[in-house]
Formats: C-alpha cells, sequence, structure tokens
C-alpha cells in the first residue's frame, strides 16, 4: 500500500513538472523581478536585472509567433478543407490570442529596451 501512494506521488510531481515545462516554454514572468517591492536599491537592481533578461523575449516571441501561424493554418484548414466551423473558430481564438501574446512581448521587450 505504502508502494502505491510512493507510486502515485511520483507521477503527480512528473505531471507537475511537465506543466511547469510547458507554463516555463510558453510564458516569461518567472525570468523577470518585481521593481515594485523592496527598497530603491533593491527596485533598481531589480530593473537592472530585467533589462538584461530581455534578451530573452524574442525567442518567446518567435514562440508566439510560429503559434499563430499554426493555429490560422489549422483554422483555414477546417474551414475550407472539412468544413467544420466550430473547430476553425477554435483555432482562430488561439490564433487571436497568440497575436495578443505578441504584442506584449513586444511591448515588453520595448520598454525594457527604451525606457
Amino acid at each position: 500500500m505504502g508502494t502505491c501512494r510512493h507510486q502515485t506521488s511520483r507521477t503527480d510531481q512528473s505531471d507537475k513538472a511537465f506543466y511547469l515545462l510547458v507554463y516555463r516554454f510558453l510564458f516569461f514572468d518567472w525570468l523577470f523581478r518585481d521593481v515594485n517591492r523592496g527598497s530603491f536599491l533593491e527596485r533598481a537592481a531589480a530593473w537592472r536585472f530585467n533589462r538584461e533578461m530581455r534578451r530573452h523575449l524574442p525567442i518567446y516571441l518567435r514562440r508566439w509567433v510560429i503559434l499563430t501561424v499554426c493555429s490560422y493554418a489549422l483554422g483555414a484548414m477546417f474551414e475550407s478543407w472539412l468544413s467544420l466551423g466550430h473547430a476553425a473558430a477554435f483555432f482562430y481564438g488561439v490564433t487571436s490570442v497568440s497575436v495578443a501574446m505578441a504584442m506584449l512581448i513586444v511591448r515588453s521587450w520595448l520598454g525594457l529596451k527604451y525606457g
């Protein structure tokens, strides 16, 4: 009985690790520090750290642009070739979220570069 619990917790941990990996693959907020906490010197150090970490943002932008293109292509394929409107609407929705995320990344990169 103890083995089952140990085995279950191991699979739960691997599931959590997988979700964390996917989250870190798509989202970049874990790379940056909060510039609104701490003393003036701590906030300045966090700002410098964030400006250095902006070099990773183009990688995330590339991932979201690829997701945008793929989801749009899948939406067009489901709409025109297979005539499945609901599936096409889902992929077009993913496209619109991906475009918004790409714009957020561009704005963050520009803000950290020129801000």
